[in-house]
């Protein structure tokens, strides 16, 4: 059966992205989850992960930044639904506090905040889009390896639907957007939306620069020597990435625009990248 689509910009997709984002959100506390304990060799990984402070902070900061902004919106629907993230992000950054402060992690922040500017959430809105991709295949690959007890891995899968759920609460946003101010036709989106992943990929690249070839990187390495990623090849990290992207989009309402420039150039690109023997598989997980 054909899905049905609504037309970009009209009353009736706000109403959609934004009462289906408020609808699905779930009521949890970070603090009353069930934390396991960890053995000494799970502690060490977790330990030797360098970038517990970087995590926290773009969560904390990214907190601040949609609830600032959600208050300078007219629209009482869309400000709520953005008010919502705001308050999903924020208890992201607790998520990671009470890791931390659970299993003993360092994680030092800078105070410094955001402007809650509009050109500020949207270029979080793309980051979000451009590191979830890779997030999701990096959580599949980490619980296929084994790499930490399936327990605390299984309390961050939540985590990953709402990431889903943000990312196409933004593409649907900033294309309702464009459209009301008379920029709906895709010839008119592109360019704006190529230059948001540019400015994203520029931001990941300098991210990727800064955090390499020191000595937290050097402990990270050897933490993780044991665990099978060593033959890790780009093609299966690609593969891996958009079967877990699949499958964390399935459960969302197909009316919904998905965000669609990264997938499509990672599946772009495996057809140029040498196939493994053994593909991995949706029933792999």
């Amino acid at each position: 059966m054909q899905t049905q689509r609504v037309r970009i910009g009209s009353d009736e997709h706000k109403q959609l992205f934004c009462r289906s984002f408020i609808d699905t959100h779930d009521a949890y506390d970070p603090a009353s989850l069930p934390w396991p304990d960890l053995d000494d060799a799970s502690l060490n990984r977790l330990r030797a992960v360098p970038f517990w402070g970087t995590a926290l902070q773009i969560e904390r900061n990214a907190g601040f930044l949609v609830n600032a902004f959600a208050q300078q919106l007219a629209d009482p629907l869309i400000r709520q639904a953005i008010a919502l993230q705001g308050f999903e992000e924020n208890r992201h950054a607790l998520m990671i506090g009470t890791l931390v402060e659970r299993y003993g992690l360092e994680a030092p922040i800078d105070t410094t905040l955001p402007a809650p500017t509009k050109r500020a959430f949207i270029d979080f809105g793309y980051n979000e889009c451009l590191d979830s991709f890779f997030g999701f295949g990096i959580f599949r690959l980490a619980r296929q390896a084994g790499v930490l007890p399936l327990d605390l891995i299984a309390l961050f899968a939540r985590v990953l639907h709402e990431e889903a759920r943000h990312i196409v609460f933004f593409v649907n946003w900033i294309a309702y957007d464009r459209a009301k101010r008379g920029y709906g036709a895709p010839v008119l989106q592109s360019p704006a939306t190529a230059i948001g992943y540019v400015r994203s990929l520029r931001r990941l690249i300098g991210l990727a620069r800064g955090g390499r070839d020191n000595a937290e990187s050097k402990k990270f390495g050897e933490a993780f020597n044991e665990v099978s990623f060593a033959n890790l090849t780009l093609r299966e990290f690609v593969a891996s990435c958009l079967i877990e992207n699949d499958a964390v989009m399935a459960p969302l309402d197909p009316r919904l625009l998905r965000p669609r420039v990264i997938p499509a150039i990672a599946r772009f690109a495996l057809r140029f990248m040498p196939a493994p023997k053994t593909e991995p598989t949706a029933e792999s997980a």
